[in-house]
């Protein structure tokens, strides 16, 4: 992988650049659709590529482990052919997933113990496994095994548990370069920075993730429990260790403003379900505000879902008919809303994008944040 930094904005910290991977071009700040089991849920492959313009999707390895497995995943020639997804993938460790099981799981040095939440069968994720699992999936981009300790967590929790995740951080840095990818392209491994909202522990992962040298490096543990300034105190105490001239990849984030929030604080990579969830549950992002879909209010509303959205779902469809598709519980309102939203967060990176070029970022930010906050 390949990153070159093309352009950065005055008075923020927001960057343009470009990734490279062997299956394509990844134009950064970029928004990463979450295809968990290998798939977006309810949008084709080819609505994602045309339609919503996705220029990397993700997958987790914890359930993709779990089904189909990597034994399938093996004879399909990974998971680019098994869903026929031809650009970039990006894999989670699954240890997010694993530590959300909560009773059901059990840390160790050697790893992660824990039970399927499918038919609670036994298992283990060791570092050196997880790199194994995702050379199996074929991601482009793999991810370290971490613990992800709550927002809430008292410092003593969290520095226990930071001492973990830089110890399986090793274990999984050495794996992954002491093997090769299974399907003749290159893969490329990013550590994780931990450490709660702690300034001082960020800070000491930042420099232990920076030190290994890889080709990125992820923000994880945010937006996990703890107040939204604070994630954006440790996302700017982190970014001031990790390297400019490498993508940054801030996990699970999340709802429009927290997006720009984050691009003005030198986040390149970021990720969320809340485009997909939300939608399916009748919430639509827009660049003028938050619609629910199932209020009374658009019942006679005939005008475009989006008017002049990223997508041909808001020109075609009103936004009286959607709300009827919710209302009556027609599957069809979920992917409508899906298409939508993922559209419109892809937009709103690529507008970030446009205007750190142009070098009106900050100004155009700060408009867009009140914007996409209102409640219509």
């Amino acid at each position: 992988m390949e990153y070159k930094l093309q352009a950065t904005a005055p008075n923020s910290e927001a960057r343009a650049g470009v990734i490279t991977t062997d299956h394509g071009e990844i134009l950064t700040p970029i928004f990463m659709p979450v295809g968990t089991l290998g798939s977006v849920k309810g949008i084709h492959t080819r609505e994602i590529r045309d339609d919503i313009k996705a220029q990397i999707i993700l997958g987790n390895t914890y359930h993709l482990y779990l089904r189909p497995g990597t034994d399938i995943l093996e004879k399909a020639g990974g998971l680019h052919k098994f869903n026929g997804w031809e650009r970039p993938i990006l894999t989670d460790s699954g240890g997010f997933q694993v530590f959300s099981l909560s009773g059901n799981r059990k840390l160790k040095e050697e790893g992660a113990y824990f039970r399927s939440h499918i038919d609670g069968s036994k298992h283990l994720f060791t570092p050196e496994g997880v790199v194994d699992i995702q050379r199996s999936i074929g991601a482009d981009i793999m991810m370290a095994l971490d613990e992800c300790p709550p927002g809430t967590a008292d410092f003593d929790y969290a520095k226990k548990s930071l001492g973990l995740t830089h110890r399986w951080l090793k274990r999984g840095w050495d794996r992954f370069n002491a093997t090769e990818g299974k399907y003749g392209y290159r893969q490329t491994f990013f550590p994780i920075v931990q450490g709660c909202v702690y300034p001082e522990l960020r800070r000491e992962s930042a420099k232990f993730v920076t030190d290994l040298g890889a080709e990125g490096n992820a923000i994880g543990g945010l937006a996990v429990g703890e107040p939204t300034e604070q994630m954006y105190d440790m996302i700017e105490v982190v970014n001031e260790i990790l390297p400019k001239d490498k993508p940054r990849y801030l996990m699970g984030v999340g709802t429009p403003a927290n997006i720009l929030e984050a691009i003005d604080r030198g986040v390149d990579m970021m990720d969320c379900v809340m485009p997909t969830r939300n939608g399916r549950n009748g919430m639509i992002f827009t660049r003028n505000g938050i619609m629910n879909m199932r209020n009374k209010k658009w019942a006679d509303d005939f005008a475009p879902l989006d008017e002049g959205g990223a997508a041909w779902v808001d020109e075609v469809y009103s936004r009286a008919y959607v709300r009827h598709l919710f209302v009556t519980q027609e599957l069809l309102a979920m992917q409508i809303a899906s298409i939508h939203n993922l559209a419109f967060y892809l937009w709103l990176v690529g507008e970030a994008r446009k205007h750190i070029i142009e070098g009106d970022f900050k100004a155009w930010k700060t408009e867009m944040v009140q914007r996409v906050t209102q409640r219509l």
